[in-house]
């Protein structure tokens, strides 16, 4: 469950035990502009089981790329001992997804039912009880990353890494990518900063070329140095799973 602070933002427990996985927010970024990437959601899980029997409450970004899907890093959903799951939804999942700033939006909320794990890289596909038709979706690019490209970042990790919470205000950077392989493409941050990157709570922030209205999805925050960073973040390639997501999502 994490992503760096490419505008600091993803997956940290928010409690008092550390959290494996965890991402933060978009660090060193931006604010997104009102009425921006209502694409973007923000995923609020709790009851997440411990190897001791206790719990714990954690955060991920997402991507809507179906009225009724949200694609996410796989990791976010796992069991006792990390291992990612598939099926029934482990814990308790909330997506919100059309608003930028909690202060002055509540933007629309929904219940994940159902988890989807993809073979290819770390990521996955969560189902939502109600179809959003109010937003836009991203599209899956079925494009394959050039080294050179440059992609935004959204998301709604944590600014730093240290003392990691989740963002309150969805903030926004751009990246490059330094690096193709099969199943993943390495960014550095390019703007506002070098160090723009992402950050806990990150985990599934979305990197894709904005659009009038949506944009394409090119990767998913994978995992990454401790953030702010100037280094290379993993990321997930949306090409090579974008029949799956197809085919899952009609």
């Amino acid at each position: 469950m994490r992503l760096r602070a490419l505008l600091a933002a993803a997956v940290l427990t928010i409690t008092t035990a550390p959290a494996a996985f965890a991402a933060p927010d978009v660090a060193h970024g931006t604010d997104v502009p009102p009425g921006r990437f209502g694409f973007v959601a923000k995923i609020a899980m709790t009851k997440i089981p411990r190897p001791d029997g206790s719990t714990y409450s954690s955060y991920c970004t997402g991507a809507l790329v179906a009225p009724g899907w949200v694609v996410t890093t796989g990791h976010c959903f796992h069991d006792a001992h990390r291992k990612r799951v598939a099926g029934k939804m482990p814990y308790p999942t909330m997506v919100t997804l059309g608003l930028v700033d909690e202060a002055v939006e509540s933007g629309v909320a929904r219940k994940a039912t159902e988890v989807l794990q993809a073979k290819e890289n770390d990521v996955a596909l969560i189902k939502l009880d109600t179809p959003v038709t109010t937003v836009t979706p991203l599209t899956v690019s079925r494009v394959l990353p050039k080294v050179g490209q440059q992609l935004t970042l959204a998301g709604w990790g944590s600014l730093t890494a240290k003392n990691p919470a989740p963002a309150t205000r969805m903030q926004q950077g751009t990246v490059q990518v330094a690096t193709v392989a099969p199943t993943t493409i390495g960014v550095r941050g390019a703007a506002p900063s070098i160090t723009t990157s992402a950050c806990t709570y990150d985990s599934g922030a979305p990197y894709f070329v904005p659009g009038d209205t949506g944009g394409a999805l090119v990767s998913l925050e994978a995992t990454g140095p401790d953030c702010p960073h100037a280094g290379i973040e993993t990321t997930s390639r949306a090409d090579v799973i974008a029949d799956w997501i197809a085919t899952h999502t009609g």
